[in-house]
């Protein structure tokens, strides 16, 4: 579990003062999906990934089991071809619904050729439980403030961690771990490791209400304003819950 040791708002944003403690649950309790880059069934779109659910439409494919670059031999390149700036692609997994967990640990190594013509990567872990979303939405935002931003379900709106997050290197497997924790009704984004170096994000926010019951991740390429094509590679994505 997660035991947070004292909490205050600012300005309705909830804010942790002191780190989080997580406490890995029993093996039993656990459920843990692995390499879910070569499972069948993966969903995608386009403007559905822009503000609001209507952003501009941009080309793009998910080309699963690639020798080439990978970890496991079986990476997923998802590719994005913009028509118009900063338009976006989107791909999610749906893994089952388990209505009681509530703590999660999302693994996923990614590669890029030419990270300097992206503007965002995004990686999420959505869980809707019967009466709430919980939208666990994270970014590394490249060209909006070269950070890592975390997302406000209630609130619409990312915001900015003040963790830095730069163009990834090229040519180069960068690995990404997020805790993440929910309540009855509230988001929990407990830490960040990129790379293994670690930081504590300590931020809390409002879930939505929802009658779907589901747990998924999903990984989002934002293209820039000078709508560059590119590529990226993920491997080894696996997530843990309880």
């Amino acid at each position: 579990m997660v035991r947070v040791v004292k909490q205050i708002s600012l300005a309705g944003i909830a804010v942790l003062l002191l780190p989080v403690t997580v406490l890995v649950a029993t093996s039993a309790a656990q459920t843990v999906k692995s390499d879910i880059q070569k499972m069948k069934g993966w969903q995608s779109c386009s403007s559905c990934a822009g503000k609001g659910g209507t952003g501009p439409v941009a080309s793009f494919s998910m080309t699963q089991f690639q020798s080439s670059p990978s970890l496991s031999g079986a990476s997923s390149r998802q590719h994005i071809n913009p028509s118009k700036p900063y338009s976006n692609a989107l791909w999610w997994k749906q893994l089952g619904a388990k209505n009681s967990a509530s703590h999660f640990i999302y693994h996923v190594y990614f590669y890029l050729r030419t990270p300097s013509y992206a503007q965002a990567l995004e990686f999420d872990v959505n869980q809707s439980n019967g009466s709430h979303k919980f939208i666990f939405g994270t970014q590394c935002n490249i060209k909006g403030g070269r950070v890592f931003d975390v997302y406000d379900p209630a609130g619409h709106a990312w915001r900015h961690t003040g963790i830095a997050c730069h163009a990834p290197s090229a040519y180069k497997w960068h690995h990404l771990t997020w805790e993440l924790y929910r309540s009855s009704t509230r988001v929990y984004y407990v830490s960040v490791t990129l790379d293994g170096v670690k930081h504590y994000v300590n931020r809390s926010y409002l879930a939505r209400s929802s009658s779907t019951k589901e747990i998924n991740v999903a990984f989002q390429m934002d293209a820039d304003k000078y709508m560059h094509t590119y590529d990226t590679w993920i491997d080894k994505i696996s997530l843990k819950y309880w």
